[in-house]
């Protein structure tokens, strides 16, 4: 599902000397309206902090704030530059380079790098469910196509522990476009996976094999797609207790009364073991401004800087569920967002 406040018809409008092809049809006049897409778990921060933007300056115009996941968000912010095309891209993970590259060769060759605050990929589960404690490597056995390397022929999460209830594995989460599903196989099923002294060796010598075996997901059904909506997810679980969901933390926090967050290596998902690192499924979260729209498009610097100032600790964000991130880390968000300092995509992956 896309989730969209504001509305703007796109096509009738251009950014003026940006290099739009639109503008070279005739259309005039520069877009108002800052434009965002990506993440839904970035969403309802991205979402909060526009609604305080435009709340700021009664003559901002209402930023367009859309959830397409991670993946959907970056393709289109990396499309080009110029009013079809988003100035900010929400992301629950790192651009990959394969990302950054596509974004040059499209154009987009000025991006900065913002680091809005951590979350957790959170297994979740209704607080009517079992009361699951798992560890990653059960997790990568119950959800692997092909666990070690061998089909998955479990169907029940006591054939993966006989200590785990004897219950069908089954599982609601994110599809291949989203940004949590990317952080849930690196975090999660990875670490699960290296537990095996010869699958954690096969990274050296087969790299791709040892990605496939490691982050991909079963697709006979034990894990079921929910699309881009993690707040579906969420009341699924409230409807089926013996079901696991793969969701932000703060979606957890928001719904606290209705599910509960499953122990992962002993550490539950809560706000201290995230901010720690401690938790297994702690991830920094991103936004990805496109520079080259920042003197077209009205308020841009102003809303990175709002995004940027809500995250510190007891701010709004922070009490909707987004995690602050470290000191160091929060400087070089402030530093960048100043600065709109480019990343050069060296260290990307």
């Amino acid at each position: 599902m896309v989730k969209k406040i504001s509305v703007l018809a796109f096509g009738s409008l251009a950014l003026a000397a940006c290099n739009d092809p639109a503008a070279s049809g005739g259309a005039g006049g520069a877009r108002q309206e800052i434009r965002i897409m990506g993440s839904s778990t970035v969403f309802p921060f991205a979402k909060a902090v526009a609604e305080a933007f435009q709340k700021g300056d009664s003559n901002r115009k209402n930023p367009i704030v859309e959830s397409t996941g991670t993946g959907g968000g970056i393709e289109a912010f990396c499309a080009g530059i110029g009013s079809q095309t988003p100035d900010i891209a929400n992301a629950s993970r790192r651009i990959k380079k394969s990302e950054f590259e596509t974004c040059k060769k499209n154009g987009v060759t000025e991006i900065v790098e913002i680091q809005i605050g951590i979350d957790g990929i959170a297994l979740g589960e209704s607080i009517k469910g079992p009361g699951f404690k798992l560890t990653n490597a059960e997790v990568y056995k119950a959800l692997a196509a092909n666990p070690f390397g061998k089909p998955n022929l479990t169907k029940k999460w006591s054939d993966v522990n006989p200590a785990l209830p004897n219950i069908p594995i089954a599982v609601f989460g994110p599809p291949k476009t989203s940004g949590t599903r990317d952080a849930f196989a690196e975090l999660i099923l990875e670490a699960g996976c290296k537990t095996d002294a010869a699958t954690k060796a096969l990274k050296e010598t087969n790299e791709d094999k040892y990605k496939a075996v490691c982050h991909d997901i079963r697709t006979d059904g034990a894990y079921k797609e929910q699309g881009e909506n993690d707040n579906l997810i969420v009341q699924k679980l409230s409807a089926n207790p013996n079901m696991l969901g793969v969701f932000g933390y703060s979606y957890m926090e928001e719904n606290s009364t209705t599910v509960r967050g499953v122990a992962l290596e002993n550490v539950a998902p809560n706000y201290g073991a995230i901010a720690t690192g401690r938790y297994p499924g702690a991830r920094p979260l991103f936004i990805y401004v496109k520079k080259q729209h920042v003197d077209k498009v009205p308020g841009i610097k102003e809303y990175v800087a709002e995004f940027v100032s809500a995250g510190t600790k007891g701010s709004y964000l922070t009490k909707l569920g987004l995690i602050a991130a470290p000191d160091d880390v929060r400087k070089k968000a402030f530093d960048a967002a100043a600065n709109m300092t480019i990343i050069d995509g060296a260290d990307l992956k």
